[in-house]
């Protein structure tokens, strides 16, 4: 079975990317530790482009969706929405969930797209 990808897209403006880039160094990090999980990288975008790419490899489709349902994942996403929402910041579905934590949203929309790995490789060994 391939290792599936997911990526959230997440529009930051010029502003509030160095707070997005803050909070995910900042982050408690409890996905590493998640069963299934194979990779996390945050993509800056580098021109032309508003769009943040925080990209995680699963071994499955099932264990992404098990980490999505884990108490660590729900009690962090539930913090930050209600910390953003102390401050009269929307924190839901499609607008920067996730990484609201401390003053609201960094992201003004977000977008999840889904793959599936059908070919990988790295570097040659010698």
């Amino acid at each position: 079975m391939p290792s599936v990808v997911k990526i959230n897209v997440l529009t930051v403006p010029e502003e509030m990317r160095r707070e997005l880039e803050k909070r995910f160094a900042n982050r408690a990090g409890m996905v590493e530790s998640a069963d299934g999980f194979e990779w996390f990288e945050l993509l800056r975008p580098v021109e032309g482009s508003d769009r943040y790419l925080v990209y995680t490899r699963w071994r499955s489709e099932e264990d992404f969706r098990r980490w999505q349902e884990s108490r660590a994942f729900q009690s962090g996403h539930a913090q930050a929405a209600a910390e953003a929402g102390a401050q009269g910041h929307g924190h839901g579905q499609g607008h920067g969930q996730g990484h609201g934590h401390g003053q609201g949203p960094a992201a003004t929309d977000s977008e999840l797209w889904s793959f599936e790995v059908v070919e990988s490789t790295g570097p040659k060994q010698d």
